[in-house]
């Protein structure tokens, strides 16, 4: 009787085949402080690993900041914490960096990777709230020496299904930055016109199909079918272009899921909003002298970034911006397919 009233013991749930597919299977890429091989090896094979983010551009940001020992830095996106922490190295102990971060799950966890890296409150503080708030800071910190702001989604974020980032795996629709705050992608498309979607798709994502889409979309909604995982949606979507030719079909329907999922999630998070904020009080946030790079991508993000630097440095402002673009290098490109997208913008204050 004893024996039967004692708790099983529940072995991990094994995955079929050589490799996991499922989130939740890749428990060796989830755990990378002990399973180090296999994260070298998901790395190798161009691929992020389950749980993780590759940053994007790291030599090309720490050249054009030139970090010194002693100052004061801003991450406005702390996301995994692969550039802050490149860019607490520079500080080699002496000086201060501020991070933000809207993700509550994952800046905690990004937060205790820091501390047992050596990096505690002393030289890093981590502010949950959204870096269009920069001027707070800005003022509690005295100015700053550089700043950092990485505009794309970590890869963590799209990779959980539980988010709902992604259109190749199902789950609730979602797209939110912080789960706990605002509506989700669902909530949106519940009460949105036919017009107002179309412009949404057309104005964060350029989405030729627009219209079509958006018809499609409200149409399933008035007949009382909620849209609220991303398989219905993606069904939707393919539903709506099967009139295309055979031959182009397959490669279109990938690309308007993902500039349809671009869309929501600038949507729900007011990412354009927050970014236009941002720019505007980025001069002021600066030290005389100091350096600011942005990583961009999609082209939404890219001209309202070179738009406001072209501004302030005809304005002295700026005493230099970028005129061009830096993209990552074709072995960055080969090694982690999600940097092929990035665009690198700089602009140094005036003295």
């Amino acid at each position: 009787m004893a024996e039967e009233n004692q708790t099983t013991h529940k072995r991990r749930v094994r995955y079929s085949g050589k490799y996991p597919k499922k989130f939740e299977e890749k428990y060796k890429e989830l755990q990378p402080e002990k399973y180090k091989d296999t994260i070298e090896h998901v790395i190798k094979k161009g691929n992020t690993p389950a749980g993780m983010h590759i940053s994007i551009m790291v030599n090309e940001i720490l050249d054009f900041l030139k970090i010194q020992p002693g100052e004061t830095g801003f991450d406005a996106t702390l996301g995994y914490g692969g550039h802050t922490k490149a860019m607490l190295q520079c500080l080699k102990g002496h000086g201060h960096i501020y991070a933000t971060d809207v993700d509550p799950e994952e800046s905690a966890r990004t937060r205790k990777r820091l501390e047992e890296a050596g990096f505690g409150e002393d030289i890093l503080t981590i502010r949950l709230q959204n870096f269009c708030t920069i001027d707070e800071i800005a003022k509690e910190a005295g100015g700053f020496d550089f700043i950092l702001a990485d505009l794309g989604v970590s890869s963590m974020q799209i990779d959980n299904p539980k988010r709902g980032f992604s259109f190749k795996v199902d789950g609730p629709l979602d797209l939110r930055l912080n789960q706990e705050a605002g509506i989700s992608a669902a909530e949106r498309l519940a009460a949105i016109t036919k017009d107002e979607l179309a412009g949404m798709l057309y104005e964060n994502s350029d989405e030729p199909y627009c219209e079509e889409l958006a018809k499609a979309i409200t149409d399933e909604i008035r007949k009382g079918n909620r849209i609220d995982t991303t398989t219905k949606l993606r069904n939707i979507i393919e539903k709506t272009l099967d009139f295309l030719p055979e031959k182009e079909k397959k490669d279109t329907i990938k690309k308007t899921c993902q500039r349809t999922f671009q869309a929501l999630r600038i949507d729900v998070n007011r990412e354009f909003e927050v970014l236009y904020e941002f720019m505007e009080k980025l001069p002021d946030a600066l030290k005389p002298g100091g350096r600011a790079a942005i990583l961009t991508f999609h082209s939404g993000e890219d001209k309202l970034v070179k738009k406001a630097l072209k501004e302030g440095y005809r304005a002295g402002i700026y005493a230099d911006y970028a005129k061009d673009v830096i993209r990552p290098s074709a072995q960055e490109c080969a090694q982690n397919g999600r940097a092929r997208s990035t665009k690198m913008r700089w602009a140094i204050k005036a003295e």
